[in-house]
Protein backbone atom coordinates (compact mmCIF):
# COMPACT_ATOMS: atom_id res chain seq x y z
CA UNK A 1 0.00 0.00 0.00
CA UNK A 2 1.02 3.61 -0.54
CA UNK A 3 2.95 5.11 2.37
CA UNK A 4 0.50 7.10 4.48
CA UNK A 5 0.82 10.20 6.64
CA UNK A 6 -0.64 10.20 10.14
CA UNK A 7 -3.56 12.60 10.35
CA UNK A 8 -2.12 14.20 13.49
CA UNK A 9 1.11 14.98 11.62
CA UNK A 10 -0.77 16.28 8.60
CA UNK A 11 -2.77 18.71 10.72
CA UNK A 12 0.40 20.03 12.36
CA UNK A 13 1.72 21.33 9.04
CA UNK A 14 2.22 25.09 9.02
CA UNK A 15 0.27 25.60 5.81
CA UNK A 16 -1.93 23.86 3.26
CA UNK A 17 -0.61 22.35 0.05
CA UNK A 18 0.80 19.16 -1.37
CA UNK A 19 -0.66 15.76 -2.15
CA UNK A 20 -0.94 13.36 0.78
CA UNK A 21 -2.28 9.90 1.54
CA UNK A 22 -4.10 9.07 4.74
CA UNK A 23 -5.82 5.88 5.95
CA UNK A 24 -8.26 5.27 8.75
CA UNK A 25 -11.83 4.48 9.72
CA UNK A 26 -14.97 6.41 8.84
CA UNK A 27 -16.58 8.29 11.71
CA UNK A 28 -19.38 9.88 9.70
CA UNK A 29 -20.53 10.50 6.12
CA UNK A 30 -22.85 13.11 4.65
CA UNK A 31 -23.61 14.01 1.06
CA UNK A 32 -25.02 17.17 -0.49
CA UNK A 33 -25.61 17.05 -4.22
CA UNK A 34 -22.35 16.54 -6.03
CA UNK A 35 -20.20 16.86 -2.88
CA UNK A 36 -19.75 14.43 0.01
CA UNK A 37 -17.94 14.82 3.33
CA UNK A 38 -16.35 11.95 5.25
CA UNK A 39 -14.73 12.33 8.66
CA UNK A 40 -11.80 9.91 8.81
CA UNK A 41 -9.90 9.02 11.98
CA UNK A 42 -6.72 6.95 12.22
CA UNK A 43 -6.33 7.07 16.01
CA UNK A 44 -3.45 9.54 15.98
CA UNK A 45 -5.59 12.44 17.18
CA UNK A 46 -9.06 13.21 18.48
CA UNK A 47 -10.71 15.06 15.62
CA UNK A 48 -9.54 13.15 12.54
CA UNK A 49 -9.72 14.94 9.20
CA UNK A 50 -12.54 15.80 6.83
CA UNK A 51 -12.34 14.30 3.35
CA UNK A 52 -14.08 16.26 0.61
CA UNK A 53 -15.30 14.17 -2.34
CA UNK A 54 -16.52 15.83 -5.56
CA UNK A 55 -18.39 13.96 -8.27
CA UNK A 56 -16.23 15.53 -10.96
CA UNK A 57 -12.94 14.22 -9.57
CA UNK A 58 -13.73 11.01 -7.64
CA UNK A 59 -14.56 7.86 -9.62
CA UNK A 60 -17.55 5.86 -8.33
CA UNK A 61 -18.74 8.92 -6.44
CA UNK A 62 -22.28 7.62 -5.89
CA UNK A 63 -21.14 4.53 -4.00
CA UNK A 64 -18.28 6.14 -2.11
CA UNK A 65 -20.46 9.02 -0.93
CA UNK A 66 -22.56 6.44 0.95
CA UNK A 67 -19.63 4.82 2.74
CA UNK A 68 -20.81 3.45 6.08
CA UNK A 69 -19.46 4.27 9.54
CA UNK A 70 -16.59 1.98 10.53
CA UNK A 71 -15.38 1.35 6.98
CA UNK A 72 -11.60 1.39 6.52
CA UNK A 73 -10.46 3.78 3.77
CA UNK A 74 -7.30 4.99 2.12
CA UNK A 75 -7.55 8.47 0.62
CA UNK A 76 -5.18 10.56 -1.48
CA UNK A 77 -5.72 14.22 -2.12
CA UNK A 78 -4.63 17.82 -1.73
CA UNK A 79 -4.43 19.41 1.70
CA UNK A 80 -6.46 22.62 1.53
CA UNK A 81 -7.59 25.27 3.98
CA UNK A 82 -11.04 24.46 5.31
CA UNK A 83 -13.77 27.10 5.07
CA UNK A 84 -15.66 25.46 7.94
CA UNK A 85 -15.25 26.49 11.57
CA UNK A 86 -13.40 24.17 13.94
CA UNK A 87 -10.92 22.74 11.46
CA UNK A 88 -7.91 24.32 9.83
CA UNK A 89 -7.39 21.86 6.97
CA UNK A 90 -9.31 19.28 4.98
CA UNK A 91 -8.30 16.83 2.27
CA UNK A 92 -9.73 17.35 -1.21
CA UNK A 93 -9.78 13.73 -2.44
CA UNK A 94 -8.57 12.62 -5.83
CA UNK A 95 -8.41 8.87 -5.13
CA UNK A 96 -10.32 6.84 -2.57
CA UNK A 97 -10.03 3.12 -1.88
CA UNK A 98 -12.19 0.98 0.38
CA UNK A 99 -9.74 -1.17 2.35
CA UNK A 100 -12.29 -2.92 4.52
CA UNK A 101 -16.10 -2.67 4.43
CA UNK A 102 -18.19 -2.38 7.58
CA UNK A 103 -21.53 -4.13 7.96
CA UNK A 104 -24.55 -1.81 8.21
CA UNK A 105 -25.12 -2.84 11.84
CA UNK A 106 -21.73 -1.43 12.96
CA UNK A 107 -22.15 -1.02 16.77
CA UNK A 108 -20.50 2.42 17.04
CA UNK A 109 -22.77 5.04 15.55
CA UNK A 110 -22.49 8.82 15.70
CA UNK A 111 -24.24 9.20 19.05
CA UNK A 112 -23.42 8.99 22.73
CA UNK A 113 -23.03 5.44 24.00
CA UNK A 114 -22.92 4.53 27.69
CA UNK A 115 -19.60 3.36 29.08
CA UNK A 116 -21.29 0.16 30.19
CA UNK A 117 -22.35 -0.56 26.61
CA UNK A 118 -18.89 0.26 25.30
CA UNK A 119 -17.34 -2.23 27.76
CA UNK A 120 -19.42 -4.92 26.05
CA UNK A 121 -17.68 -4.10 22.75
CA UNK A 122 -14.17 -3.56 24.10
CA UNK A 123 -12.78 -4.73 20.75
CA UNK A 124 -14.31 -1.63 19.10
CA UNK A 125 -14.42 1.02 21.83
CA UNK A 126 -10.89 2.33 21.06
CA UNK A 127 -12.44 3.85 17.91
CA UNK A 128 -14.71 6.09 20.00
CA UNK A 129 -13.68 9.63 20.92
CA UNK A 130 -13.53 9.00 24.65
CA UNK A 131 -11.49 5.83 24.51
CA UNK A 132 -9.25 7.14 21.78
CA UNK A 133 -8.37 9.98 24.16
CA UNK A 134 -7.96 7.64 27.14
CA UNK A 135 -5.58 5.26 25.40
CA UNK A 136 -3.51 8.00 23.79
CA UNK A 137 -3.11 9.49 27.27
CA UNK A 138 -2.21 6.07 28.68
CA UNK A 139 0.43 5.49 26.00
CA UNK A 140 2.06 8.88 26.41
CA UNK A 141 2.04 8.66 30.20
CA UNK A 142 3.79 5.28 30.05
CA UNK A 143 6.56 6.86 27.99
CA UNK A 144 6.71 9.84 30.36
CA UNK A 145 7.20 7.53 33.35
CA UNK A 146 10.25 5.92 31.73
CA UNK A 147 11.51 9.35 30.74
CA UNK A 148 11.19 10.69 34.31
CA UNK A 149 13.22 7.88 35.84
CA UNK A 150 15.74 7.74 33.02
CA UNK A 151 16.49 11.45 33.47
CA UNK A 152 17.24 10.72 37.15
CA UNK A 153 19.44 7.68 36.45
CA UNK A 154 17.09 5.07 37.88
CA UNK A 155 17.64 1.51 36.64
CA UNK A 156 14.56 -0.12 35.08
CA UNK A 157 14.07 -3.63 36.53
CA UNK A 158 11.78 -6.32 35.13
CA UNK A 159 10.58 -8.12 38.24
CA UNK A 160 8.94 -11.57 37.94
CA UNK A 161 5.26 -12.09 37.21
CA UNK A 162 5.31 -15.61 38.70
CA UNK A 163 6.38 -15.58 42.35
CA UNK A 164 6.37 -17.72 45.48
CA UNK A 165 6.01 -14.75 47.85
CA UNK A 166 3.01 -12.61 48.74
CA UNK A 167 4.41 -9.12 49.21
CA UNK A 168 1.47 -7.74 51.18
CA UNK A 169 0.76 -10.91 53.17
CA UNK A 170 -2.94 -10.76 52.28
CA UNK A 171 -3.08 -14.08 50.44
CA UNK A 172 -4.81 -12.60 47.41
CA UNK A 173 -2.75 -14.47 44.83
CA UNK A 174 -3.91 -16.11 41.64
CA UNK A 175 -2.40 -19.57 41.84
CA UNK A 176 -0.11 -20.77 39.04
CA UNK A 177 -0.04 -24.53 38.76
CA UNK A 178 0.25 -27.37 36.28
CA UNK A 179 -1.35 -29.87 38.66
CA UNK A 180 -4.64 -31.34 37.41
CA UNK A 181 -7.78 -29.82 38.94
CA UNK A 182 -8.97 -33.32 39.78
CA UNK A 183 -6.62 -35.94 41.14
CA UNK A 184 -3.83 -33.61 42.27
CA UNK A 185 -1.17 -35.42 44.33
CA UNK A 186 -1.69 -35.27 48.09
CA UNK A 187 0.53 -35.24 51.16
CA UNK A 188 -0.03 -37.69 54.00
CA UNK A 189 -2.26 -35.11 55.69
CA UNK A 190 -4.47 -34.84 52.62
CA UNK A 191 -3.34 -31.38 51.45
CA UNK A 192 -2.16 -30.82 47.88
CA UNK A 193 1.50 -31.73 47.40
CA UNK A 194 2.84 -28.65 45.63
CA UNK A 195 6.30 -30.22 45.80
CA UNK A 196 5.22 -32.13 42.69
CA UNK A 197 4.09 -28.98 40.89
CA UNK A 198 6.03 -27.39 38.03
CA UNK A 199 8.09 -25.11 40.33
CA UNK A 200 8.17 -27.54 43.24
CA UNK A 201 6.26 -25.18 45.53
CA UNK A 202 3.20 -22.94 45.68
CA UNK A 203 3.43 -20.09 43.18
CA UNK A 204 1.14 -17.30 42.04
CA UNK A 205 0.91 -14.15 39.97
CA UNK A 206 2.70 -11.24 41.59
CA UNK A 207 0.90 -8.62 43.65
CA UNK A 208 3.95 -6.33 43.61
CA UNK A 209 7.51 -6.15 42.35
CA UNK A 210 8.64 -4.33 45.48
CA UNK A 211 10.52 -7.08 47.30
CA UNK A 212 12.60 -7.95 44.24
CA UNK A 213 13.04 -4.24 43.56
CA UNK A 214 14.55 -3.79 47.01
CA UNK A 215 17.25 -6.32 46.16
CA UNK A 216 18.23 -4.38 43.05
CA UNK A 217 18.27 -1.10 44.98
CA UNK A 218 20.92 -2.68 47.22
CA UNK A 219 23.12 -3.05 44.14
CA UNK A 220 22.23 -0.11 41.89
CA UNK A 221 21.06 2.55 44.35
CA UNK A 222 17.96 3.82 42.57
CA UNK A 223 15.69 1.51 40.57
CA UNK A 224 12.08 1.30 39.44
CA UNK A 225 9.67 -1.34 38.22
CA UNK A 226 6.72 -0.76 35.90
CA UNK A 227 4.68 -3.79 35.05
CA UNK A 228 1.49 -5.81 35.54
CA UNK A 229 0.34 -6.93 38.98
CA UNK A 230 -2.56 -9.13 40.02
CA UNK A 231 -4.96 -9.35 42.96
CA UNK A 232 -7.42 -12.21 43.42
CA UNK A 233 -9.71 -9.89 45.34
CA UNK A 234 -13.42 -10.40 44.80
CA UNK A 235 -14.17 -6.68 44.59
CA UNK A 236 -16.55 -5.09 42.12
CA UNK A 237 -15.93 -1.43 42.91
CA UNK A 238 -15.13 1.21 40.32
CA UNK A 239 -11.55 1.44 41.68
CA UNK A 240 -10.50 -2.22 41.71
CA UNK A 241 -9.34 -4.56 38.96
CA UNK A 242 -7.81 -8.02 39.12
CA UNK A 243 -5.03 -7.08 36.70
CA UNK A 244 -3.43 -3.66 36.69
CA UNK A 245 -0.07 -1.94 36.27
CA UNK A 246 2.14 -0.54 39.01
CA UNK A 247 5.04 1.89 39.09
CA UNK A 248 7.35 1.13 42.01
CA UNK A 249 10.61 3.04 42.53
CA UNK A 250 13.05 2.02 45.27
CA UNK A 251 15.96 4.11 46.57
CA UNK A 252 18.91 2.98 48.67
CA UNK A 253 20.46 5.34 51.23
CA UNK A 254 17.09 7.09 51.54
CA UNK A 255 14.51 7.72 54.24
CA UNK A 256 10.79 8.58 54.36
CA UNK A 257 11.41 12.27 53.63
CA UNK A 258 13.38 11.37 50.49
CA UNK A 259 10.55 9.06 49.48
CA UNK A 260 7.96 11.84 49.78
CA UNK A 261 10.23 14.24 47.86
CA UNK A 262 10.44 11.82 44.92
CA UNK A 263 6.69 11.13 44.97
CA UNK A 264 5.90 14.85 44.90
CA UNK A 265 8.31 15.49 42.04
CA UNK A 266 6.91 12.49 40.15
CA UNK A 267 3.24 13.49 40.41
CA UNK A 268 3.92 17.12 39.52
CA UNK A 269 5.98 16.00 36.52
CA UNK A 270 3.20 13.73 35.19
CA UNK A 271 0.51 16.36 35.68
CA UNK A 272 2.57 18.92 33.79
CA UNK A 273 3.37 16.39 31.08
CA UNK A 274 -0.29 15.54 30.50
CA UNK A 275 -1.29 19.20 30.23
CA UNK A 276 1.55 19.94 27.82
CA UNK A 277 1.82 16.83 25.66
CA UNK A 278 -1.81 15.65 25.64
CA UNK A 279 -3.48 19.05 25.32
CA UNK A 280 -6.15 18.08 22.78
CA UNK A 281 -7.24 15.02 24.72
CA UNK A 282 -7.13 16.85 28.07
CA UNK A 283 -9.38 19.55 26.59
CA UNK A 284 -11.80 16.80 25.53
CA UNK A 285 -11.84 15.36 29.06
CA UNK A 286 -12.37 18.84 30.49
CA UNK A 287 -15.34 19.44 28.20
CA UNK A 288 -17.02 16.03 28.13
CA UNK A 289 -15.88 14.03 31.18
CA UNK A 290 -15.20 16.42 34.08
CA UNK A 291 -15.73 20.15 33.96
CA UNK A 292 -12.79 21.96 35.52
CA UNK A 293 -10.40 19.01 35.13
CA UNK A 294 -7.62 21.06 33.57
CA UNK A 295 -7.76 23.58 36.39
CA UNK A 296 -7.67 20.76 38.98
CA UNK A 297 -4.68 19.04 37.36
CA UNK A 298 -2.84 22.33 36.91
CA UNK A 299 -3.35 23.16 40.58
CA UNK A 300 -1.60 19.92 41.56
CA UNK A 301 1.20 20.49 39.05
CA UNK A 302 1.91 23.87 40.61
CA UNK A 303 1.28 23.00 44.28
CA UNK A 304 3.62 22.58 47.18
CA UNK A 305 2.58 19.33 48.82
CA UNK A 306 1.80 19.57 52.53
CA UNK A 307 2.97 16.96 55.08
CA UNK A 308 0.97 15.84 58.09
CA UNK A 309 1.51 13.19 60.74
CA UNK A 310 -1.14 10.48 60.99
CA UNK A 311 -1.92 11.54 64.57
CA UNK A 312 -2.55 15.13 63.46
CA UNK A 313 -4.76 13.84 60.64
CA UNK A 314 -6.89 11.94 63.17
CA UNK A 315 -7.20 15.09 65.28
CA UNK A 316 -8.37 17.13 62.27
CA UNK A 317 -10.94 14.48 61.37
CA UNK A 318 -12.27 14.21 64.92
CA UNK A 319 -12.79 17.98 65.00
CA UNK A 320 -14.44 18.06 61.56
CA UNK A 321 -17.87 19.72 61.46
CA UNK A 322 -19.19 16.85 59.31
CA UNK A 323 -20.31 13.28 59.96
CA UNK A 324 -18.36 10.43 58.43
CA UNK A 325 -19.75 7.02 57.52
CA UNK A 326 -16.67 5.28 58.93
CA UNK A 327 -15.35 5.76 62.49
CA UNK A 328 -12.34 7.97 63.18
CA UNK A 329 -9.94 6.97 65.91
CA UNK A 330 -6.21 6.44 66.31
CA UNK A 331 -5.27 2.99 65.11
CA UNK A 332 -7.83 2.72 62.32
CA UNK A 333 -6.96 3.13 58.66
CA UNK A 334 -8.20 6.18 56.80
CA UNK A 335 -11.10 5.69 54.40
CA UNK A 336 -11.60 7.58 51.16
CA UNK A 337 -14.05 10.00 52.78
CA UNK A 338 -11.43 10.85 55.43
CA UNK A 339 -8.68 11.24 52.86
CA UNK A 340 -10.77 13.56 50.69
CA UNK A 341 -11.71 15.71 53.66
CA UNK A 342 -8.06 16.13 54.62
CA UNK A 343 -6.86 17.05 51.13
CA UNK A 344 -9.89 19.08 50.04
CA UNK A 345 -11.04 20.78 53.25
CA UNK A 346 -8.12 20.84 55.69
CA UNK A 347 -5.22 21.42 53.29
CA UNK A 348 -6.88 22.52 50.06
CA UNK A 349 -4.33 20.64 47.97
CA UNK A 350 -2.09 17.56 47.94
CA UNK A 351 -0.93 16.27 51.33
CA UNK A 352 1.28 13.45 52.59
CA UNK A 353 0.04 11.64 55.68
CA UNK A 354 3.05 10.16 57.47
CA UNK A 355 3.85 7.65 60.22
CA UNK A 356 0.89 5.27 60.40
CA UNK A 357 0.18 2.79 63.23
CA UNK A 358 2.26 -0.31 62.59
CA UNK A 359 -0.68 -2.66 63.21
CA UNK A 360 -2.42 -1.55 60.00
CA UNK A 361 0.65 -1.64 57.77
CA UNK A 362 2.76 -4.29 56.04
CA UNK A 363 5.59 -6.24 57.68
CA UNK A 364 8.39 -4.63 55.67
CA UNK A 365 7.80 -1.03 56.85
CA UNK A 366 10.43 0.48 59.14
CA UNK A 367 9.43 0.69 62.79
CA UNK A 368 9.69 4.11 64.38
CA UNK A 369 11.28 4.65 67.77
CA UNK A 370 7.89 5.12 69.47
CA UNK A 371 7.14 1.40 69.01
CA UNK A 372 3.64 2.25 67.79
CA UNK A 373 4.13 3.59 64.27
CA UNK A 374 6.03 2.84 61.09
CA UNK A 375 7.65 5.17 58.56
CA UNK A 376 4.81 4.91 56.04
CA UNK A 377 3.26 7.55 53.83
CA UNK A 378 0.18 8.06 51.69
CA UNK A 379 -0.15 10.88 49.20
CA UNK A 380 -3.67 12.28 49.13
CA UNK A 381 -4.97 14.47 46.31
CA UNK A 382 -8.31 16.23 45.77
CA UNK A 383 -11.15 14.26 44.18
CA UNK A 384 -9.78 10.74 44.79
CA UNK A 385 -7.92 10.69 48.11
CA UNK A 386 -4.94 8.31 48.17
CA UNK A 387 -3.01 8.08 44.92
CA UNK A 388 0.40 6.87 46.19
CA UNK A 389 1.38 4.62 49.09
CA UNK A 390 4.94 4.09 50.24
CA UNK A 391 7.31 3.66 53.14
CA UNK A 392 10.83 3.48 54.37
CA UNK A 393 11.69 -0.22 54.51
CA UNK A 394 12.92 -2.04 57.63
CA UNK A 395 16.63 -2.53 57.00
CA UNK A 396 17.39 -4.02 60.46
CA UNK A 397 17.30 -7.80 60.28
CA UNK A 398 16.37 -8.42 63.92
CA UNK A 399 13.39 -6.07 63.83
CA UNK A 400 12.26 -7.36 60.44
CA UNK A 401 12.32 -10.97 61.69
CA UNK A 402 10.52 -9.93 64.86
CA UNK A 403 7.74 -8.29 62.87
CA UNK A 404 7.37 -11.29 60.56
CA UNK A 405 7.03 -13.53 63.62
CA UNK A 406 4.42 -11.20 65.15
CA UNK A 407 2.31 -11.45 62.01
CA UNK A 408 2.89 -15.24 61.76
CA UNK A 409 4.19 -14.94 58.21
CA UNK A 410 6.18 -17.99 57.04
CA UNK A 411 9.87 -17.10 56.79
CA UNK A 412 10.96 -19.84 54.43
CA UNK A 413 9.58 -18.25 51.21
CA UNK A 414 11.30 -14.98 52.24
CA UNK A 415 14.76 -16.38 53.00
CA UNK A 416 16.31 -14.44 50.11
CA UNK A 417 14.63 -11.20 51.23
CA UNK A 418 15.96 -11.63 54.77
CA UNK A 419 19.41 -12.38 53.36
CA UNK A 420 19.47 -8.90 51.83
CA UNK A 421 19.62 -7.53 55.40
CA UNK A 422 22.69 -9.58 56.26
CA UNK A 423 25.26 -8.13 53.88
CA UNK A 424 25.53 -4.37 53.53
CA UNK A 425 21.93 -3.46 54.28
CA UNK A 426 21.15 0.23 53.91
CA UNK A 427 18.21 2.48 54.79
CA UNK A 428 15.98 2.48 51.73
CA UNK A 429 12.51 3.60 50.73
CA UNK A 430 10.03 3.39 47.90
CA UNK A 431 6.42 3.76 46.89
CA UNK A 432 3.78 2.33 44.58
CA UNK A 433 1.54 4.19 42.15
CA UNK A 434 -1.25 2.34 40.39
CA UNK A 435 -1.02 3.34 36.75
CA UNK A 436 -4.77 3.06 36.17
CA UNK A 437 -5.49 5.22 39.24
CA UNK A 438 -3.19 7.86 37.75
CA UNK A 439 -5.00 7.75 34.40
CA UNK A 440 -8.36 8.02 36.15
CA UNK A 441 -7.12 11.06 38.05
CA UNK A 442 -5.76 12.81 34.98
CA UNK A 443 -8.68 11.99 32.67
CA UNK A 444 -11.59 12.32 35.09
CA UNK A 445 -12.80 8.82 34.19
CA UNK A 446 -14.72 7.34 37.11
CA UNK A 447 -14.30 3.60 36.52
CA UNK A 448 -11.02 1.69 36.35
CA UNK A 449 -12.58 -0.57 33.71
CA UNK A 450 -12.58 2.41 31.36
CA UNK A 451 -8.84 3.14 31.51
CA UNK A 452 -7.64 -0.45 30.84
CA UNK A 453 -7.80 -1.75 27.26
CA UNK A 454 -9.25 -5.12 28.32
CA UNK A 455 -10.28 -5.04 32.00
CA UNK A 456 -10.03 -8.13 34.17
CA UNK A 457 -12.53 -8.09 37.03
CA UNK A 458 -14.41 -10.84 38.90
CA UNK A 459 -16.32 -13.01 36.41
CA UNK A 460 -15.03 -10.99 33.44
CA UNK A 461 -12.11 -12.06 31.26
CA UNK A 462 -13.53 -11.55 27.79
CA UNK A 463 -11.60 -10.29 24.81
Amino acid sequence: MTKRTLIADLLKRPEAGGTHTVAGWVRSTRASGDVAFIVLNDGSNLSGIQLVLERATVPDFDNLSKTGTGTALQATGELVTSPAAGQQFELRVTALTVVGNADPDYPLQKKRHSFEYLRSIAHLRPRSNTFGAVFRLRSKLAQAIHQFFSERNFLYVHTPIITASDCEGAGELFRVTTLPPNGAPRNEGGSIDFGQDFFGQKTGLTVSGQLEGELFAQAFGNIYTFGPTFRAENSNTARHASEFWMIEPEMAFSDLADDADLAEEFVRYLCSFALRECAEDMAFFDQHIEKGLIQRVRAVAEANFARMDYGDAITHLQKAPVSFNFPVEWGLDLQTEHERYLTEQVVGGPVFVLNYPKDIKAFYMRQNNDGRTVAAMDLLVPKVGEIIGGSQREERLDLLEQRIDELEIPKEPLWWYLDSRRWGSTPHAGFGLGFERLIMYLSGMENIRDVIPFPRTPRHAEF
